[in-house]
């Protein structure tokens, strides 16, 4: 099992989370989804998991590496769900968590752009056969931010956050393993 992503996945500590899985971590900190798909293979395809949870595409609304068109982002998305398919391992596609505003770049307003990729990710998985993991509704406040108990800055979870998450991603693995 392999959890892809940024640093909403890197800083997240699976083996806290899921003690005794076996489950690998390949969150980087700041990176976009094309920096994503091109350590895809040795990320995920070369450690031959059975599972990809697929986590990213923040950081392209917050124009880490520049400005980002969503249609960029979902290519890049469907590239990765393309090769994991390829290499025979199943795909849960997360949505978004919740963000009002980036610390970093405040001048942005990542809402709607969050929203229109979650809306995407959801339909594209359910007419690829895919597993969606939706961690956007549960962790959204009123003004579709993340809730502040969930997080000191708005963007990444904390330990309240990441719990919340937990059961998500749980269920979600084990209906890609068929086990639900």
């Amino acid at each position: 099992m392999v959890f892809l992503g940024d640093s909403i996945t890197e800083f997240w500590t699976l083996a806290d989370s899921f003690p005794g899985k076996p489950y690998v971590n390949r969150g980087i900190s700041g990176q976009t989804t094309p920096q994503i798909l091109l350590r895809f293979r040795q990320d995920v395809i070369a450690l031959k998991p059975g599972v990809v949870v697929i986590l990213a595409g923040t950081n392209d609304i917050a124009e880490n590496t520049g400005p980002m068109t969503l249609g960029a982002i979902e290519d890049n998305l469907m590239s990765m769900v393309d090769v994991a398919k390829r290499s025979g391992i199943r795909v849960v596609l997360s949505s978004l968590v919740p963000a009002f505003q980036y610390p970093w770049k405040p001048e942005l307003a990542p809402v709607e752009k969050i929203r229109a990729l979650n809306d995407w990710i959801k339909d594209y998985a359910a007419k690829e056969g895919l597993i969606f993991l939706d961690y956007y509704s549960s962790m959204a406040n009123e003004k579709r931010g993340l809730k502040a108990e969930l997080s000191e800055d708005g963007v990444h979870p904390n330990k309240t956050g990441y719990a919340v998450m937990v059961p998500l991603a749980e269920k979600a693995i084990a209906t890609a393993l068929g086990k639900n």
